[in-house]
């Protein structure tokens, strides 16, 4: 679902993927401004409801851009972290939306209730509320320059999270967000993390961007992209780095336990752990925070690099072994049916480059999945085939032109009645006719053999079952155990479904083909 997108606003166009680091109004310890010149920042966000009661309680003639002294693009939000953490905001739907439009936001987000770690019955009121709190907000502006988001909630609920995304869609917002997700990244619970994106993902327009609140860390970042989420904003950073904490891509390290730094940013070029770690508080603090927004930004750009490759999943499944938690909500997303449909439905029938697949959990990837549909549902074989000639999927290129060099290979191939197809890793079977059809050329596989059996299995099986034309079947396997192992399960197996079908196992290799195979 990973796309790059631009999103215009009335301070200009920004790319998505997008990460907004939250600023806030009252402490900076890397200023706005730094940010936009040192890491090319686009956008920043920060808190509304804390500027209508600390800076404009009186007036809002001073310009939100002056203020925080930023001229790029600025996201508020309306104050829903308060209500989370002190229970209550003084101040309303009507009042804080027409505050955001007064100074200037760029992008704001309507007063929504998040819902929290709550039971059913309180999230349900959680949605309510953030939908009546929506509709007033809408009826109150002018939406002649921001752009309004429309926040999404229901927790962990996720039929609460689907009437959510369904009710918000019909509203006129230019963006969705994602609420609530913050409790279960701080406890690390990704599984039901992917299920909330997932669920708001199928329930809202597809050219509205997603934003996900608080995503704090860029570990998760390719995972929630490759899920459809367009936008992230994140105090974590600042967070981080006031505890001594050092981010990376693929986890969090303490300044304590550093001793080289694994970054060459500006700031681990420049200094040695032992040194910052000397370092006055607020000075060490400023440098790990300009270290940890490196490494936010850096994550952002790789992404989108991934995406123009066309190997976000495999940035995906590298990210996602970051950390078992992740590893999991990664694993729910590809057997996640929802997930599934999204992700093949949504990726490009070609890319650039070829795929990559490490293990069983690669075969998950979209390109595969729909292979497997489109042989099922698509194809046909060629008419008048009846002996189904299957030779390893390891012969498929160079070995190929050997096979059909060899003269009883070719006499067996050249018969108007053979089929040759290709059976093995990673696509369990590929009719020689479909051979150069991406992804199935355009592919590199680590995946071995005998591990691979009962999938093969199964798509040899699918495939006899679909199409009862052939009356022989016969497998050859090269001089290799693992292809022995894999030949005689297939042949059993289909020995065992298809009675009226003859089956064949046969060593064979490209340079030598059995004596007793003469005549079949």
């Amino acid at each position: 679902m990973g796309r790059i997108g631009l999103l215009h606003t009335h301070h200009g166009a920004v790319e998505t993927p997008l990460f907004l680091p939250v600023v806030s109004p009252t402490r900076q310890i890397v200023k706005p401004r730094e940010m936009k010149e040192r890491l090319k920042c686009k956008a920043v966000m920060t808190n509304a409801y804390l500027l209508l009661k600390r800076w404009f309680p009186k007036s809002v003639s001073q310009d939100l851009h002056q203020r925080v002294d930023f001229d790029a693009v600025i996201m508020t939000d309306s104050g829903a972290y308060q209500l989370l953490e002190y229970g209550r905001v003084h101040t309303d739907a009507e009042e804080i939306a027409r505050f955001q439009e007064d100074i200037g936001s760029d992008i704001a987000v309507v007063l929504d209730v998040p819902t929290g770690d709550v039971d059913r019955e309180q999230a349900a009121e959680t949605v309510n509320k953030t939908l009546a709190n929506s509709r007033k907000a809408l009826e109150v502006v002018s939406h002649s320059r921001t752009l309004w988001v429309g926040p999404v909630q229901g927790g962990s609920h996720i039929d609460l999270v689907e009437y959510s995304a369904r009710e918000s869609s019909k509203m006129g917002f230019d963006i969705h967000a994602l609420g609530s997700p913050t409790v279960l990244m701080e406890r690390y619970l990704f599984p039901p993390l992917v299920d909330m994106i997932c669920a708001a993902k199928m329930n809202l327009p597809v050219e509205r961007p997603l934003h996900l609140f608080g995503a704090g860390h860029p570990m998760m970042f390719s995972l929630a992209v490759a899920l459809g989420c367009d936008m992230f904003d994140s105090a974590a950073y600042s967070l981080y780095a006031k505890n001594d904490r050092y981010m990376t891509a693929s986890g969090t390290i303490k300044l304590t336990d550093i001793r080289d730094f694994p970054c060459f940013c500006r700031v681990c070029s420049h200094i040695l752990p032992k040194e910052l770690k000397d370092l006055k508080p607020e000075l060490r603090e400023r440098m790990l925070a300009m270290h940890n927004l490196h490494v936010c930004f850096e994550e952002i750009n790789r992404i989108k690099q991934a995406i123009f490759e066309g190997r976000l999943w495999e940035l995906v499944e590298l990210r996602a072994r970051s950390h078992p938690s992740l590893f999991r909500g990664f694993a729910r997303a590809v057997r996640n049916a929802n997930c599934t449909e999204m992700f093949e439905k949504n990726t490009p029938v070609s890319k650039r480059r070829g795929i990559f697949l490490f293990d069983n959990i690669s075969l998950n990837r979209p390109e595969v999945r729909a292979y497997m549909r489109r042989l099922r549902k698509n194809y046909s074989p060629p008419r008048g085939k009846s002996l189904l000639l299957l030779l390893p999927s390891i012969w498929r290129d160079a070995e190929a032109q050997k096979i059909k060099s060899s003269s009883r290979i070719g006499v067996l191939i050249g018969k108007k009645s053979t089929h040759v197809c290709y059976y093995g890793p990673p696509f369990g079977l590929v009719p020689a006719e479909l051979v150069g059809v991406f992804p199935l050329s355009q592919s590199l596989s680590a995946l071995g053999t005998t591990a691979y059996i009962d999938k093969v299995v199964e798509v040899v099986l699918d495939y006899l079952g679909v199409h009862k034309n052939y009356s022989t079947v016969i497998f050859l396997w090269p001089d290799d155990k693992a292809w022995r192992a894999l030949a005689e399960a297939c042949a059993s197996a289909v020995r065992k479904r298809f009675h009226g079908v003859s089956v064949s196992v046969r060593k064979a290799s490209s340079q030598r083909f059995p004596d007793d195979m003469r005549g079949k």
